[in-house]
């Protein structure tokens, strides 16, 4: 799937029109905390990593990250691609 394509079709299951910036924000925040905790708890306190979690919890960032660019009108594409422009600038001789 694309990004552009995941980005419009996660924002329908996006309700209210008010705060959304705000609301997003703070679900990333909650949600990035939820992949945390279960880091956390694998590493220090020899839980199992539950994989089906984890990758639950990883979308729930990702719909957030992508409503969050819908709202200020940026690609999710776009966010992306400047991202590995980054990286391959930051570790050039990771880019082979």
């Amino acid at each position: 799937m694309e990004f552009n394509d995941y980005q419009k079709k996660a924002n329908r299951t996006l309700f209210g029109n008010e705060q959304v910036l705000t609301n997003c924000a703070l679900g990333l925040a909650s949600e990035s905390g939820q992949v945390v905790d279960l880091v956390k708890n694998y590493t220090f306190h020899g839980k199992d990593l539950n994989h089906e979690e984890l990758t639950k919890e990883m979308g729930d960032v990702l719909w957030y990250l992508s409503q969050i660019a819908e709202w200020a009108d940026i690609p999710f594409e776009q966010i992306a691609q400047e991202n590995i422009e980054t990286l391959n600038q930051r570790y050039p001789a990771s880019n082979e």
